[in-house]
């Protein structure tokens, strides 16, 4: 029975290796008349493939062990997308022990600190201010240094790190009402701004948010 070219096609090489092999063993048959000596040579060949699998394998699982245990190291920054001044990631307290850096502050005391929140609100307008949570239902009031940058109006719920100045601001009726039509609120709601409030307030001099 003749075998169909398709077949041949895809399995070429290995009829090559299968032909190569049955002239390779018919030669040494008569090269080593002795079968003894024959069955000697076959054994040795058996075992070069043998020990050479096990060698491949134990350097596959060398290889994938020190790849597991590898620890890829990554600059931190590059999770977040930066705005403002250049910052790092590091050493960012939690908005925990950032209230409590609050909760001794008064009004006029300033401190530099970088802390990490999530944001509750944007500026709807520009970007211009978010708020951040604070622990207890508190927030924290962020504007930015110099209004030289703002952050995305879409940022809200994200997390992030805020470097600058932190202190205590006692905000106007004024502002607070300006700040109520920035964030879209109804008239209503903006009259019935009618006393000041003590806020916690933030300079931020560089922010990342989280990606």
């Amino acid at each position: 029975m003749l075998i169909p070219s398709i077949f041949i096609k895809k399995n070429k090489n290995i009829i090559k290796f299968v032909f190569g092999f049955t002239v390779f063993m018919i030669i040494l048959l008569i090269y080593f008349k002795n079968s003894h000596i024959f069955a000697y040579v076959i054994k040795l060949i058996y075992k070069y493939f043998i020990m050479k699998k096990i060698s491949c394998l134990i350097i596959c699982f060398f290889t994938l062990t020190s790849c597991k245990n590898e620890t890829i190291t990554t600059n931190s920054s590059d999770d977040y997308a930066i705005f403002g001044d250049s910052i790092s990631a590091d050493k960012a307290i939690s908005n925990e022990d950032m209230l409590k850096q609050y909760d001794q502050l008064k009004p006029g005391d300033t401190i530099n600190i970088k802390f990490n929140s999530k944001i509750k609100k944007v500026c709807q307008k520009k970007g211009c201010w978010m708020t951040l949570e604070l622990p207890s239902g508190k927030e924290v009031f962020v504007k930015f240094k110099d209004y030289a940058f703002f952050v995305p109006k879409n940022a809200q719920n994200n997390d992030v790190i805020v470097n600058g100045k932190a202190f205590v601001s006692i905000e106007s009726v004024e502002e607070l009402k300006h700040y109520a039509k920035d964030e879209g609120k109804s008239q209503a709601a903006i009259d019935s701004i009618v006393a000041p409030k003590t806020n916690y307030s933030f300079m931020a001099e560089g922010v990342l948010i989280k990606k």
